[in-house]
């Protein structure tokens, strides 16, 4: 299975890249080929430039050639694997620059021409998966809808289809855990990795 782990901390040392490590780790363990896209690492642009708008429903809605190799990433995974902290009860926003960039018309969905209804385009994708932590308890990233969740779980998979499953590996109240309890969220997301076929 070839699998697509998107990572968005801007610290190399943080507990986030230590997450995909370990998820790198339990994929390729399992025969996988995996594929990282460091979006801080790579300086990912932010924000639609106004060319980039114009350009969005056209033919050609992709203007930057990074852009242009993820989408290719993307075509081609049968996984995407989501890993980042959980800020503002959302992802970070390079990650939704990132969305937002990546899954353009004719890469994630299609729009029918009569009725603009969305159909989906990235049914090769079987796994979705989302590794975050939280600040805050569970009850309370319940409480404000959790939002990088939603977007992943549900938006995203309306572009993959029905067939599609979904991983989610939460850390809550990450602040509060000793290095026990994150070394065992760590095993965790590793074995897991390693049991998606």
């Amino acid at each position: 299975m070839k699998a697509v782990v998107v990572v968005a901390h801007p610290d190399p040392a943080s507990f986030t890249h230590a997450a995909s490590l370990r998820v790198r780790r339990g994929l390729e363990a399992a025969g996988h080929s995996v594929e990282v896209i460091d979006l801080t690492a790579i300086d990912y642009p932010g924000a639609l430039r106004p060319d980039e708008w114009r350009a969005y429903e056209s033919e050609t809605p992709v203007l930057d050639p990074t852009v242009a190799a993820h989408i290719e990433l993307v075509r081609a995974a049968e996984a995407l694997v989501f890993v980042y902290p959980t800020w503002w009860s959302s992802i970070p926003a390079v990650m939704k620059a990132w969305f937002e960039r990546t899954f353009v018309p004719g890469v994630a969905f299609v729009l029918d021409p009569r009725t603009r209804r969305v159909r989906p385009a990235l049914g090769h994708v079987r796994h979705l998966v989302g590794v975050t932590t939280y600040g805050s308890p569970r009850w309370y990233v319940k409480l404000v809808n959790d939002n990088g969740r939603r977007t992943i779980a549900r938006t995203l998979r309306i572009a993959t289809g029905r067939g599609t499953r979904v991983t989610w590996l939460p850390m809550y109240s990450l602040d509060g855990h000793d290095e026990a309890a994150r070394a065992a969220f760590l095993d965790r997301v590793e074995r897991t990795m390693g049991g998606l076929r």
